[in-house]
């Protein structure tokens, strides 16, 4: 119900901050039952991902001061549950993929740790 409901959302017309708003907080929903609900998490990256293609289109919907990118954004819940999901499920690349990607949002999404995990892997020749 909940995955239709998005879909019907993202076809609406609306402001780029109300699909913003309507992906997080499915993923979010979608992550809180993962265990009584294993199915929805199919939706967690597909959803993500379409957030952050938005994001980074039009980076002031989550600007701390539409005005300045500078003075930073909020914090974007989706992406890091996604990246926790893809480095769960061993989709190491996956994860420092979508980890690069959203530090243009800020440093706390770089993963050290998953770097040197991809470093060794990629030294592995794997």
């Amino acid at each position: 119900m909940l995955v239709r409901w998005v879909w019907e959302g993202v076809e609406l017309p609306g402001i780029p901050s109300d699909y913003h708003h309507l992906l997080q907080n499915a993923v979010k929903q979608l992550w809180s039952q993962r265990r009584v609900a294993p199915a929805g998490l199919g939706f967690v990256e597909v959803f993500t991902s379409l957030d952050l293609n938005l994001v980074e289109a039009v980076p002031h919907v989550v600007a701390m001061d539409e005005q300045d990118l500078s003075r930073g954004f909020a914090r974007l819940a989706a992406v890091e549950i996604w990246m926790k999901l893809l480095e769960a499920e061993g989709a190491l690349r996956d994860a420092l993929a979508v980890s690069q990607r959203a530090q243009r949002f800020g440093e706390s999404y770089r993963r050290k740790e998953l770097e040197a995990k991809v470093s060794a892997l990629d030294a592995e020749g794997r």
